[in-house]
């Protein structure tokens, strides 16, 4: 059967129409069915600084301060007055700090009442205690450092090892510690007696 045109354009008319209207409604339905939200651009991090050391001034000083005190042993803490007085049989002054240069820490040097004046704990005199204790790594080295200096004499009963240096002091290596005692009375040679009867007093504090 065949259409004449008339027909025929009213055909292609009527698809036309019944195209566009599904392509409206099939693109409406997909746009109005979602709402479309934008994407929320990255923001790149910036990394964090490092955080700052803790090894802090505090224990640095901490550690300068600890070898400080262990090169310069308060040698005072270990013996009394009354057991210098009781050493050198006689009243002494309270214990002052002095130099050591033989044992290379601070010396407790305590006077009895016939010391001469001016008194410098620095020097050792006639009528006095003397007592050192240095502490630490360098203890061994310098108890061998003087024991190689003077005629010593070794004697037993006192810590590791222990020697009188014939007529001044009495030295005794225990561990760690080189202990030095020179008590001198007034109007005696030292005596080795009096310093390993102060020795006795002093060692178990050590």
């Amino acid at each position: 059967m065949r259409l004449r045109p008339s027909a025929l354009g009213t055909v292609v008319a009527v698809s036309l129409a019944i195209l566009l209207a599904a392509c409206g409604s099939s693109s409406k339905s997909s746009t109005t069915g979602s709402t479309t939200t934008p994407s929320t651009p990255t923001v790149p991090t910036t990394p964090s600084p490092p955080a700052p050391s803790t090894t802090s001034n505090s224990s640095v000083a901490s550690s300068t301060t600890t070898a400080a005190s262990t090169a310069n042993f308060n040698s005072c803490s270990v013996v009394t007055q009354a057991e210098a007085a009781s050493a050198i049989a006689g009243a002494v002054t309270p214990g002052v700090l002095g130099s050591a240069t033989v044992e290379g820490g601070l010396a407790c040097v305590f006077y009895g009442s016939s010391a001469l004046t001016p008194r410098d704990p620095n020097v050792a005199q006639p009528d006095s205690v003397r007592v050192v204790v240095v502490e630490g790594a360098d203890a061994v080295t310098w108890y061998n450092n003087y024991k190689s200096k003077v005629r010593a004499q070794s004697i037993t009963g006192y810590g590791d090892q222990a020697f009188w240096d014939g007529g001044a002091s009495l030295s005794v290596l225990k561990g760690d510690d080189y202990l030095r005692i020179a008590v001198a009375p007034p109007d005696a040679a030292p005596s080795l007696t009096d310093e390993e009867q102060l020795a006795t007093v002093i060692l178990p504090k050590l």
